[in-house]
């Protein structure tokens, strides 16, 4: 295996906090009014030998979703704009954009993305340091806690970009299939033999960038089992703007990402 597994403890007790005692910062559960943090995930090698830095963020409320836009306070440099979220789910959330240097970018060049919420300033530094090479083995293991070497990411169809005029909604609609690894789990079934709980491959939509207020319903990811798996979801504007709007298909240790941009007038 090449490169380090970053792994980010959550609520991972060493011991028991005494009746009494004061709870530490770290495992407090707060809702909202909390920053956002940004990561730097690791890098790899494209083909052409140029390479892939990619970040993810960690948004410290359990509840708050966040809207920054492009500019003073979500900026990548170099570049500004380098195809970042402004729109911050609560918690973590991985591997989520890349950011291509070329192939004589060096060891002590580095890619820096800065957030700023409430006043507070966070960065990630990105750079080349070899062990921060990463591959689809690290990734699973980051992601799903576990490595199967013949997986494949899912496979994701969806719609092109699309233009509507307020006050219209837009229905998206993408498929996706998969490998059917990581083996699944034992998954119980109910009286009528469908699945309960457990990984299956799972689709969502989220809203990824753009002005604040867009929504999308359902919010919740659509989950199967050895067949395909369609997620249909229907959003609104509130404001004309440019929109990216995002299905995510994971087999519980690999994602694929479908975006489609939105132009709203």
């Amino acid at each position: 295996m090449t490169g380090i597994a970053i792994w980010l403890a959550a609520g991972t007790l060493a011991g028991v906090v005494p009746a009494g005692a004061q709870t530490p910062p770290y495992l407090e559960r707060v809702s909202r009014g909390r920053d956002v943090t940004p990561a730097y995930e690791g890098w790899r090698r494209n083909p052409d030998g140029t390479f892939a830095m990619y970040f993810g963020y960690l948004n410290r409320n359990y509840q708050e979703e966040l809207d920054i836009p492009i500019g003073p306070d979500n900026n990548v440099d170099p570049g500004g704009d380098r195809g970042q979220p402004t729109h911050f789910y609560p918690r973590r959330n991985r591997f989520l954009f890349t950011v291509v240097v070329p192939k004589d970018w060096g060891l002590e060049r580095k890619v820096v993305w800065s957030l700023t919420v409430r006043g507070k300033t966070n960065t990630a530094k990105g750079w080349l340091q070899p062990e921060w090479e990463i591959n689809d083995e690290i990734v699973m293991m980051n992601t799903g806690g576990g490595a199967d070497l013949q997986n494949k990411p899912p496979v994701i169809t969806g719609p092109a970009a699309q233009t509507i005029t307020l006050p219209n909604t837009l229905t998206l609609t993408a498929v996706a299939r998969d490998d059917g690894r990581p083996n699944p789990k034992r998954v119980a079934v109910d009286p009528e033999g469908n699945p309960v709980g457990g990984q299956g491959l799972s689709l969502r939509w989220i809203f990824y960038r753009g002005p604040a207020g867009a929504t999308l319903e359902p919010a919740t990811a659509v989950v199967g089992y050895e067949k395909p798996v369609e997620a249909t979801a229907t959003v609104r504007f509130k404001s004309a703007g440019v929109y990216v709007l995002r299905a995510i298909a994971s087999d519980g240790s690999l994602e694929t990402f479908h975006d489609v941009t939105v132009t709203v007038k």
